[in-house]
């Protein structure tokens, strides 16, 4: 397989921009994956997804997506499992009048604000890139090691400023984790970083294809590892972050066949230290595996409840507090409230979460009793004890094709019998769409109104042992509370 490897040179050890080249030769794209300008046909009509920067968003853009959504779409935004947003129900004939308008309102890639950039193919391909995971209470959160938003928008700029990048698959996404207690760790990222301290500071240990979550010694077992990770493999300080994400990114270009989108698919032909010999001739650092850290873990266990509630912030007294929409979905209406309240009574800014859920950081001691009172009175739920925090649920039948089931409608019934505390995932088809992680429980539609119901297992792979088969909404309900009680650990 001949190598699409650039020509080796100086060592790329400065994320130093370089203009989008016509003559970047980018591989053609399968259009499975909703953008912001690749607006994507479905049921229900178009998905336009909105990548956030960091997962945040002012005001004035909540306000125009809301008004977008009106305008061009069914008037209801979606949060994704990257904390993002997407519209669906697009009407056709109103794709390019809705991506001009979120490109007015900031939300488009950096170079959609280049009056030099005219090709919208180009635009496309680096609003694909735009993923880089980190946690929605970045340089808030008490617990962290280093706040990661600074760094965030660095490796941003190096993705959408390389023009070999734009090869990259829209699905191709890296985490960065601070250490915070609010964190998404048990999503796989096909390059992750994790901060770590010892007695020289905060370094960045990092892996391919799985989660911080894992060990190189345990990369195949437990909840949430990914059986074509890596684990840890060695540990950079922060200074040297984008340089190593850079030469990695151009390994995987290099080494990578056309057809290979994710990095697990590299790993699959090469081992993890062939990689990093290779990336080595990108940077001027010594780049290999550090024994040391086989048995790496994170410092502290990631908490999803804190996303919900009021919680303190780092230092200065005040609080996040969130809320999380019934199944990701906020109307028109609710998202102009969302962004009221943060112009009220926080910093004007609306951070997306991974679980589907929102985030409003800086309110004010005395402001939070009313910050919670209206994301109720929104219709958000604040507390985790609220059953319908632990569910999550794909499009269905309502808006996809091959969804067998109505998800969204069987997950709202479902709310109303499950136990607390038990996490279930309904998907419409074997795709998982709505989950990047392993849920306790999955209900895999086989008929309308029918599951099977599935309970994570490590020694299975993808959704782990099925439990029973062909079950009503009703059925699953008691059937999980019979299980939640005899395994209350699930």
């Amino acid at each position: 397989m001949p190598s699409r490897d650039a020509k080796p040179g100086a060592p790329l050890n400065r994320a130093s921009p370089s203009p989008v080249s016509s003559h970047a030769v980018t591989p053609p794209r399968s259009p499975a994956c909703p953008g912001l300008l690749r607006i994507v046909p479905a049921r229900d009509g178009g998905i336009c997804r909105i990548k956030l920067p960091g997962g945040v968003l002012c005001a004035a853009q909540a306000h125009a997506i809301a008004d977008a959504s009106t305008r061009h779409a069914s008037g209801v935004a979606e949060l994704t499992n990257r904390a993002n947003l997407q519209l669906r129900g697009v009407r056709s004939g109103h794709e390019a009048a809705l991506s001009a308008a979120l490109i007015g309102a900031g939300l488009g890639p950096a170079a959609a604000n280049d009056p030099h950039t005219t090709d919208p193919t180009a635009l496309t391909y680096a609003d694909d890139i735009r993923n880089v995971m980190i946690s929605p209470a970045a340089g808030r959160d008490p617990h962290a090691l280093i706040d990661t938003t600074p760094l965030c928008a660095e490796l941003l700029t190096l993705l959408q400023s390389d023009a070999r990048f734009a090869a990259l698959s829209p699905k191709f996404a890296l985490l960065l984790d601070g250490g915070e207690r609010l964190a998404r760790v048990d999503h796989p990222h096909d390059v992750w970083l994790a901060a770590s301290a010892d007695e020289e500071g905060v370094r960045f240990v990092f892996g391919l294809a799985g989660c911080p979550d894992s060990t190189g010694e345990n990369a195949n077992a437990g909840d949430h590892r990914d059986a074509n990770g890596t684990g840890a493999l060695a540990a950079v300080p922060p200074s040297r972050v984008p340089a190593l994400v850079r030469a990695l990114l151009h390994t995987f270009l290099g080494l990578a066949p056309a057809d290979a989108t994710r990095m697990r698919d590299l790993l699959a032909t090469h081992a993890a230290d062939a990689l990093l010999q290779h990336a080595q001739r990108f940077v001027d650092f010594p780049l290999a595996r550090d024994a040391s850290l086989r048995h790496w873990q994170r410092h502290l266990p990631a908490d999803a409840s804190l996303r919900l509630g009021a919680h303190a912030q780092r230092g200065d007294g005040t609080w996040h507090v969130g809320g999380q929409p019934p199944l990701g979905r906020l109307d028109a209406a609710t998202l102009n409230g969302l962004a009221a309240l943060a112009q009220q009574h926080g910093n004007g800014m609306l951070h997306a979460t991974p679980w589907q859920s929102v985030l409003l950081p800086d309110i004010a001691t005395n402001a939070v009793p009313a910050v919670l009172a209206k994301l109720s009175a929104l219709g958000l739920a604040c507390d985790p004890a609220q059953a319908i925090t632990h569910l999550i649920a794909c499009a269905g039948s309502a808006g996809c094709a091959k969804g067998l089931a109505d998800t969204k409608t069987d997950a709202l019934q479902l709310a109303e019998r499950l136990p607390a505390g038990i996490d279930v995932h309904l998907t419409g088809c074997p795709r998982s769409c709505a989950a990047a992680h392993r849920a306790p429980y999955t209900l895999l539609a086989a008929a309308p109104g029918r599951y099977d119901l599935y309970r994570r297992d490590d020694e299975r792979p993808g959704f782990g042992q099925c439990v029973a088969p062909q079950l009503t909404i009703d059925e699953a309900a008691a059937l999980l509370a019979r299980l939640a009680r005899s395994t209350p650990h699930a």
